[in-house]
């Protein structure tokens, strides 16, 4: 996804607002993963979002989303946000972010959703490493479920 930043998507000192590089990175994500899943999709859980640097108006955010692992009903994302200067084209990297969405029907309940094929050694890695994070997310959910 790419778009330009514009004066209404920013704060008065001209950087684009971190609630609108999330709303932005949640779309991303979703898009990345109804194109596996072909489903209906909730978001669930996001890893870890830091901002690295600003973007101002006028630049565009480019982000790159690709599901790092997929479970029975449940899958990972990682969205890479990308800030571009129109004018020189010098780009970097300003956030990156891993999410979990849950496959569901119209009534809310979980579906089935196809694994991911890992061709390379880079997406086996990322999958591990999804695994990780994962374990850790429902470590984590355990202690906060009452």
């Amino acid at each position: 996804m790419v778009q330009v930043v514009l004066p209404n998507d920013a704060n008065p000192l001209g950087f684009i607002l971190g609630g609108t590089v999330m709303h932005l990175i949640d779309i991303a994500g979703a898009i990345a993963c109804h194109r596996h899943t072909r489903s209906l999709l909730v978001t669930a859980a996001v890893d870890g979002l830091q901002f690295l640097h600003s973007i101002k108006v006028g630049d565009m955010i480019i982000l790159q989303a690709r599901v790092t692992a997929a479970w029975s009903t449940s899958l990972e994302v990682e969205v890479e946000v990308f800030s571009e200067e129109t004018l020189t084209g010098t780009r970097r990297m300003t956030s990156r972010a891993y999410l979990t969405f849950v496959a569901i029907d119209r009534d809310g309940a979980r579906v089935p959703i196809p694994p991911l094929e890992l061709s390379s050694t880079v997406e086996r890695q990322k999958a591990a490493e999804a695994d990780e994070r994962r374990a850790a997310r429902l470590k984590a959910k355990q202690r906060l479920t009452p």
